[in-house]
């Protein structure tokens, strides 16, 4: 496993794309702080950058370098979660502007997965995290599935060994700083 981190480490530390397997489904990666790298997503994907996108970072530690207030709430979801659970989070920061949404929000989730979780921690950052899909197509399920189109375009594809049996993507929650939650995907 250390091997194939190292390579998709050297990937986002280069600014290229990566296609990996997630707590989730496979996805396509990149370093969520540099906005060339996240135009590259966006493109590859087909997809308009109005439509945010989701990034994996290792703990809490690292998702307050991100968000400037975590709802307390949030601690709470993340711990009791019984699935992987993205959380859509106010005042987003440090992060490439092309990756926030209009209302400065942020969509994070800290993976229940030793790949991600190494990956994210040795990068020490925030990594994007979208389906390994051209937007308005579905969401492969499993690397198999995955185009050639998306194949051919990133700069490297972790080995599939690390791929989970059974995947489907995570749900989705907004959570306020005012406490409002509204689930946006189940």
């Amino acid at each position: 496993m250390q091997n194939e981190i190292n390579k998709a480490l050297k990937i986002l530390q280069q600014g290229g794309i990566i296609l990996y397997p997630t707590d989730t489904v496979w996805g396509i990666g990149c370093d969520a702080t540099n906005e060339a790298a996240v135009k590259k997503v966006y493109d590859l994907k087909k997809r308009i950058d109005s439509k945010a996108l989701i990034c994996l970072v290792a703990d809490e530690r690292m998702l307050s370098k991100y968000v400037k207030q975590i709802p307390e709430a949030a601690l709470d979801i993340i711990e009791l979660a019984e699935s992987p659970t993205t959380i859509i989070y106010d005042d987003a920061q440090n992060l490439a502007t092309n990756l926030i949404a209009k209302d400065n929000t942020i969509a994070i989730r800290i993976p229940d997965n030793e790949f991600c979780f190494q990956l994210s921690r040795k990068f020490n950052g925030a990594i994007v995290s979208t389906s390994a899909n051209i937007s308005g197509q579905p969401t492969p399920k499993t690397f198999s599935e995955i185009s050639t189109d998306i194949l051919k375009g990133v700069d490297y594809v972790v080995n599939s060994q690390f791929e989970k049996k059974s995947s489907k993507p995570s749900s989705i929650i907004k959570l306020t700083n005012s406490g409002l939650v509204t689930i946006i995907r189940k």
